[in-house]
């Protein structure tokens, strides 16, 4: 059974009438260029999310067609962009077949623009509805709004890019248009300049315009979202981006409006759960200035919490250490048992078979935390096509079948991971089956430090359980102080966990007036 939060878990999303449901919006396959089939880009999703759409690259208005140092990049982006005008109709047969209670799947496409930055255009409907294809953000709106009025909406994405190098374009962005943006994906983070999230893509560095900051300093009101940009159809890969929507309840019609109100975290990887609210509104909402606010926040975190950030106006205001300022556990025997598998020689992958299982604990779901390939594919590139993995939950046990490939550098990880949420007792156990070798350890021993091995001698695969961390390492709740609330101002929220994964609110607007953008 996969892990769900439950209304103890999140008794202020309770009162505010919301449930955080996971996605990844920008991803990519064979559907046009890329690798891996569309129907297992669909499997793996549905391991690990709530819902998705698989991206089809589109369109390139202002293509360097003419610059013979990039032939070989026009010639792939002509090759694909026919690939997907030919598939088109056809692929929603593959969507409608995925499409199921508890996992929805919406259309996607993307344009890519020097000038206006990239656009992934998300339809809401599965009802074979052609793809618009325009020069600028202007032009697309309006076909749009004249084609799908509501059902259809664009987001800029890999921001961070300068400006004329397919970053975003402030100066024509429309938030009728845009709700969101997505400041993280494999390319990096573009919060603010300064980052531990940098990109690396071989299309350049992140320059400070097109950062997330600034943005908001010029004003313009927009939800913030995570998605992989994975090409080799793997939508979800574990820390290279999602997203979560923050809906009234599951389905396509809620998860729609949820993202058209920016109610949206983003996030690298962990499955966080991070909740703002000045009274009412949460995330991406509008608030007007006040002689005296507060500020509410929910956190559940995959992973011990370092630190929650509340970042006003572009500055940081206050931080939030559970370690030095713990909130009081509710559900003191609430942990997660992680099982990280991989490691081994560089370039060889490794098939991992084996079962989790515990006494003394109650199972209340598990996480996958698997991973697509972690390096830059080459369009030309072939058997890229790794199975689809496999979970499944008997009682008390977790049974897996999957690959995973050595680290392709020593700052790089491509390792596969399996986390059950639990609520233990102090005297339980966990036993593992893995390829074959039977692993038997205390709570205990987990709660002091992790512990690892190999498969056998050095530098063949490995595997590690991560320390069992303490109900009030995982969670923090709370209400914070903001004083005056002026016209203009904003406020966000941006938590770090102990292992570096990350999670950021979309900003609470204050205005005198409440508007879209």
């Amino acid at each position: 059974m996969t892990y769900r939060m439950t209304i103890a878990d999140v008794p202020l999303a309770e009162r505010l009438g919301v449930v955080p449901l996971l996605g990844d919006i920008h991803n990519h396959c064979d559907l046009s260029y890329g690798h891996g089939r569309l129907e297992d880009a669909l499997a793996r999703a549905a391991i690990q999310l709530d819902f998705v759409s698989v991206t089809g690259h589109a369109h390139w208005p202002d293509m360097p067609v003419d610059d013979p140092e990039v032939a070989h990049i026009v010639a792939f982006h002509v090759e694909g962009f026919a690939r997907l005008a030919d598939r088109w109709p056809g692929h929603y047969e593959a969507l409608r077949a995925a499409d199921r209670a508890g996992f929805t799947v919406f259309p996607g496409y993307e344009i890519h623009s020097a000038g206006h930055g990239d656009y992934t255009i998300v339809y809401r409907d599965l009802d074979d509805a052609p793809m618009h294809l325009a020069d600028s953000p202007a032009e697309l709106r309006d076909l749009l709004d004249r084609h799908l009025p509501g059902q259809a909406f664009a987001f800029p994405h890999h921001i961070g890019y300068r400006h004329g190098a397919r970053g975003i374009s402030w100066s024509t962005f429309d938030p009728a248009l845009s709700p969101v943006v997505e400041m993280m994906s494999m390319h990096g983070c573009a919060e603010e300049s300064d980052t531990a999230l940098p990109y690396l893509h071989s299309m350049g560095p992140s320059d400070g315009a097109g950062t997330m900051r600034h943005g908001l300093a010029q004003g313009h009101v927009f939800g913030v979202v995570g998605n992989t940009d994975h090409h080799s159809a793997f939508p979800g890969s574990y820390g290279h981006g999602r997203m979560v929507a923050y809906a009234r309840r599951p389905g396509r019609e809620a998860i729609w409006e949820a993202i058209t109100a920016r109610r949206t975290t983003a996030l690298t990887g962990a499955n966080v759960h991070l909740l703002a609210a000045i009274g009412d509104e949460i995330q991406g909402g509008i608030v007007a200035p006040a002689a005296e606010a507060f500020l509410d926040i929910e956190a559940v975190a995959g992973g011990p919490i370092d630190s929650i950030d509340v970042i006003r106006n572009g500055r940081l205001v206050h931080r939030v250490t559970p370690a030095l300022q713990p909130a009081p556990a509710a559900q003191p025997g609430r942990t997660i048992l992680f099982l990280e598998m991989g490691w081994g020689p560089r370039g060889r992958a490794h098939r991992w078979e084996g079962e989790i299982s515990v006494d003394g604990a109650r199972l209340l779901g598990v996480e996958p935390r698997f991973r697509g390939r972690v390096e830059l594919a080459l369009p030309e590139e072939e058997g890229r096509d790794d199975p689809v993995p496999r979970i499944e939950t008997e009682g008390e046990a977790v049974g897996f079948d999957l690959l995973a490939r050595g680290n392709p550098t020593t700052t790089t990880s491509a390792t596969q991971g399996v986390a059950l949420h639990l609520d233990a007792e102090p005297g339980g156990h966990a036993r593992l089956r893995l390829c074959g070798r039977e692993i038997d350890v205390s709570f205990e021993r987990l709660r002091a430090g992790a512990l690892s091995g190999n498969l056998g001698p050095i530098d063949s695969p490995a595997w590690r359980l991560h320390r069992m961390p303490a109900a009030e390492e995982l969670r923090w709740s709370g209400r914070l102080p903001l004083g005056t609330l002026a016209e203009g101002e904003t406020v966000y929220l941006r938590l770090r966990q102990s292992c570096g994964q990350m999670a950021w609110t979309s900003p609470i607007f204050c205005r005198a007036a409440r508007r879209s953008g």
